[in-house]
This record gives C-alpha cells, structure tokens and sequence, in this order.
C-alpha cells in the first residue's frame, strides 16, 4: 500500500474511533446517569453492562486509533454497535420526530459498521501497531 492509502487508513481508523473513545469518556464522567438511561430503556444487569460498554468503547476505540489487533477491534466494535442500534435506535417501534431522529442514528451506525468491517477486511495499514 503506497504512503497516500497508509495515511488514509490512519486518518480513517481515528475518525471512525473517536466516536467510540468519545461515548466512553461520556460514560465514565457521567456514569450515573448513564446507568439511569440504560435501566430506563430495560437494559438488564446494568451493573455489569456499563462497565462492559465503557471497556469496549474505550479500549476498542483506542485499540482501533493505534491500530493495536485493530481487525479484532473493528469486529467487535461493528458487533457492539449493530447490538446498541437495535436496543437504541429501534425508530420502527417509535412514531414522529422520536421515529425520524432514531432512523437518522440508525443509519449512521449502519454507515459505521461498514466502515469498521472494511478495516477488519483489509487491516489498519502500514501505519498501525499491528504494521498490516
């Protein structure tokens, strides 16, 4: 891979990361009101569920940044955020703007996860940890 595509898959890896490593921090800095939303939207063991998140959205995202086991990363973030869209964003159960702004979410993350399957099929690029 010649030096423009290397610093793109950098420069992809990170802005497809900061969404995770940004929703993390929010989550510790704002833990109890995060574990209060998820208990609101029926999320069992949230005692355990959040730890979990913020591990996957923090260690994921910064794994994918670094490009550390960065396929391993991008599939598990792909699968964690397919899962959170359906617990989340499930506008066909919803009706008006809750409806139209949950779709819009959806569809981002649907964008997202096909980002993040792209690294896991091709790699993070010479410029990573992993060096792919």
């Amino acid at each position: 891979m010649d030096t423009g595509k290397n610093v793109a898959a950098l420069v992809g890896r990170v802005l497809l990361a900061l969404m995770f490593v940004w929703a993390g921090y929010g989550k510790v800095t704002g833990y109890d009101g995060t574990a209060g939303f998820m208990a609101s939207m029926g999320m069992p063991m949230v005692s355990v569920m959040l730890p979990l998140t913020i591990l996957v959205e923090l260690g994921g995202g910064i794994a994918l940044i670094v490009g550390y086991k960065a396929r391993w990363a991008a599939l598990l973030l792909a699968a964690f955020t397919l899962l959170a869209s359906v617990v989340f964003h499930n506008f066909w159960t919803m009706t008006g703007d809750a409806a139209m702004n949950n779709m819009l979410f959806f569809y981002k993350n649907v964008a997202v996860i096909g980002g993040l399957l792209m690294v896991w099929a091709f790699g993070p690029g010479r410029l990573s940890v992993d060096r792919e």
